[in-house]
């Protein structure tokens, strides 16, 4: 099937996707290394005894709790940081620089993942100056947003009223309120 992600490139393609990413290597459900984006077969094989490594010990730190094993890991150390996602079939895990958000970085490799397994292919937008300027407008932006009514026109439409917290006004609204109140002007 053509645009299907195949093991040999999935971790370049996440590479592709993340700025962050620096290296990042898959290993089948044997452990065996299936795709690198490094071109130095050595760093490739390093990497990858190295994610096998960070499994095992997490999974023998946990093995006396009383839960699945892990299915994510997050590693930070002073000159970057270490991701790695599994399934029962795939396990990828990529070097990131130290500024790279956490949130962004595990939904990218369980995306990746889940294009490899058959799943969606992940959308990229554009970006504006490579549509060429005359075409980076508004409404072009608003297209490229993942959910179509956030790009729509409101004006038109009347704005529900905010929600009121109630919890705001018990806690100290009537002392809000004395300290408020208009002053009186006595008549003279």
């Amino acid at each position: 099937m053509a645009g299907t992600l195949t093991p040999e490139r999935t971790a370049t393609r996440l590479c592709e996707l993340s700025s962050d990413a620096r290296a990042a290597v898959l290993l089948d459900a044997a452990g065996a290394l299936a795709g690198s984006s490094e071109s130095d077969p050595e760093r490739a094989e390093a990497l990858a005894q190295l994610t096998r490594e960070l499994f095992e010990t997490v999974d023998r730190a946990t093995r006396d709790w009383d839960a699945d094993p892990a299915e994510q890991i997050e590693v930070q150390v002073p000159g970057g940081a270490a991701y790695a996602s599994r399934t029962p079939r795939w396990t990828l895990a990529v070097v990131a620089r130290r500024g790279a958000l956490s949130s962004l970085m595990l939904y990218d490799l369980r995306a990746v993942l889940g294009e490899l397994e058959g799943g969606a292919p992940i959308r990229v937008a554009a970006a504006a100056d490579a549509r060429g300027a005359e075409s980076a407008s508004e409404e072009d932006a608003a297209g490229d947003l993942p959910l179509p009514e956030l790009g729509r026109d409101v004006e038109d439409e009347e704005a529900p009223p905010a929600p009121r917290n109630p919890a705001r006004r018990r806690a100290g609204g009537s002392a809000r309120r004395a300290r408020r109140a208009p002053r009186r002007k006595d008549a003279t």
